[in-house]
């Protein structure tokens, strides 16, 4: 009798990890109905994650109504893990596959959806939360889940700004003020592939902004706009988020 290993990673857009899985060993089985299959089902930190680790640790999905990177309605799922712990896909409510291809603008999409994920994650006890960033279609640096925590974005006039990818360039000031107090009493972690820089021309922008829909000019705009927001979170935390 032979053993059979599978560890597979999703199938962008079709499968996940979880369902290859089930599929390769039911085509095993077919052929060789004694045969031993491990299945372990692994991701990169895009779709799929939450459910290779919520099959390998245990734990539950849960489904919320949150915003889509346009902002509207859209059913996103994460896994709550023993020990407070849970698992977040940004794909799930901020992901590239839920918009269209004309739909695709990242001067236009925001992560607020995230934020509300997070924001229902401590809402149910979680204290330490992975982060799976793979597979945005969204390039805020963050301000809209952040916004959705209670953190403010405010232009030269005081206005609060909605932190979206056009929204970079007019940070002026950042209010904490209001940010939820959990934040600051959980652990966050990020889970991702790839080791670029917030600027510069390995830096996010200039590395994915095309694959999230930004033509050349885009690509500028937005790399302008994530260069003076770094100058202000420089201010207001005291340290360099360019490195």
């Amino acid at each position: 009798m032979r053993k059979y290993v599978l560890i597979p990673d999703s199938f962008k857009g079709t499968l996940s990890s979880r369902e290859v899985c089930q599929i390769v060993a039911e085509a095993i089985r077919s052929q060789e109905p004694e045969a031993e299959i491990c299945a372990i089902p692994v991701a990169d930190g895009g779709e799929g994650t939450v459910d290779a680790i919520v099959a390998s640790l245990g734990g539950q999905r849960v489904s919320l109504l949150a915003a889509d990177p346009l902002g509207r309605p859209v059913e996103a799922t994460y896994g709550m893990l023993p020990g407070e712990r849970a698992v977040i896909e940004m794909a799930a409510a901020s992901g590239l596959p839920i918009l269209s291809l004309d739909e695709r603008d990242p001067r236009k999409t925001s992560t607020f959806g995230t934020g509300q994920m997070i924001l229902d994650a401590l809402d149910r006890g979680a204290r330490d939360i992975s982060l799976a960033i793979g597979g945005s279609a969204t390039n805020d640096c963050g301000m809209g889940a952040m916004r959705a925590l209670g953190v403010r974005f405010l232009d030269a006039s005081g206005v609060e700004l909605m932190g979206t990818g056009a929204d970079l360039g007019l940070v002026a000031k950042v209010d904490l003020s209001v940010m939820d107090p959990r934040v600051g009493e959980t652990s966050f972690h990020v889970m991702c592939d790839v080791d670029n820089p917030l600027v510069g021309p390995r830096g996010a922008t200039r590395t994915f902004g095309p694959q999230k829909g930004a033509d050349a000019a885009m690509v500028e705009e937005l790399e302008a706009g994530m260069v003076g927001l770094a100058a202000v979170l420089e201010d207001v935390f005291g340290t360099s988020v360019a490195d």
